[in-house]
């Protein structure tokens, strides 16, 4: 455990210039105490650890100091090999770098590791795609991508349900949801982060500066927070509905899982049939009249009293259609 904890303290402080004790502390998930005898033995074992003090202080590593991956484990390598999405580096333009990287990668390694490219990919295979969709990759994503990983900024024209914008974007991240990409960018000129689909760009111009990235930024913390953000506020409507214990197992299938897990919570008690009755925030009564059809008797509408008259007639049609 701390043989492999000391590994990646010095990996980081590779990969960096310099990084204070609670920097390490919080990546290495330790006390700062603990960095400090961390960085201690590694001084000890012959690793040109240097500790500057002050303000301005930190750990890192004198001399030119590079360690090589011939320690990695088996298990190590086919993992790294599967940190790539070949399907979403080539949409992007990067299918060649990526590919130039997994070389040298592999030229690293040790001779009884070089498969692990090769056995990762026959184990493992991601594909981001939704169902019943073919997938299209935008035509203005390579530009968009280079603009990103150059933090060049770009102007953009963009399509919207009232007509077409004008926007001067900083390019922060770009995120493949279900086959469909997505851009969280700053808008240049109010500051304020934004998401964007990428097949919504009609015109996008890179620009001869670049920005400097708010430190503070965190895509996957971002897109987590703007994609629970954008599924609440689909749902505008509630409706009042008792569901047998089947259909509160089914309800996050046929619902979505933040509007179950949201009535599921404020929920009362079985009633002594064992049914629950809840309030579901839905999107509509249209789309509360498709969802809830997928949950058959296991569901029965009770509010609002137009949509419990459409599951009725739902239900007298079927006894017409199925009866003797």
């Amino acid at each position: 455990m701390r043989a492999a904890r000391l590994i990646k303290m010095v990996l980081l402080l590779q990969s960096r210039p310099s990084m204070t004790a609670a920097e390490l502390a919080a990546e290495l998930e330790v006390s700062q105490r603990t960095v400090v005898r961390d960085a201690q033995a590694l001084s000890e074992a012959g690793v040109p650890v240097y500790a500057g003090r002050g303000r301005a202080g930190g750990y890192r590593l004198i001399g030119g100091y590079r360690t090589r991956l011939t320690g990695l484990h088996r298990c190590e390598a086919e993992a790294l090999f599967l940190s790539g999405v070949p399907g979403a580096l080539r949409e992007m333009g990067l299918e060649d770098v990526a590919s130039a990287a997994r070389l040298k990668v592999s030229a690293a390694l040790l001779p009884s590791l070089r498969d692990a490219s090769r056995t990762a990919a026959q184990r493992f295979h991601l594909d981001a795609p939704g169902w019943f969709r073919e997938p299209r990759t935008p035509a203005l994503l390579p530009v968009v991508a280079d603009a990103v990983w150059d933090d060049r900024r770009i102007t953009t024209r963009y399509r919207r349900g009232d007509g077409a914008v004008e926007r001067r974007l900083e390019p922060y991240g770009l995120v493949l949801k279900a086959g469909v990409w997505y851009l969280c960018a700053r808008v240049a000129d109010a500051g304020a982060f934004r998401t964007y689909r990428v097949d919504r760009f009609t015109a996008v111009a890179p620009g001869e500066d670049r920005f400097t990235r708010d430190g503070e930024f965190d895509l996957p913390a971002f897109w987590e927070e703007r994609a629970e953000q954008f599924a609440r506020s689909l749902l505008r409507a509630e409706v009042e509905v008792r569901l047998s214990p089947a259909g509160v197992r089914a309800l996050p299938h046929a619902v979505g899982p933040l509007a179950a897990r949201e009535a599921l919570a404020k929920a009362g008690a079985p009633d002594a049939e064992g049914r629950v009755t809840l309030t579901l925030p839905v999107e509509s009564e249209e789309v509360a009249h498709t969802q809830l059809t997928a949950l058959g008797a296991e569901a029965e509408v009770l509010a609002p009293e137009n949509l419990r008259a459409r599951f009725a007639r739902d239900a007298a049609r079927l006894a017409r259609l199925y009866g003797p």
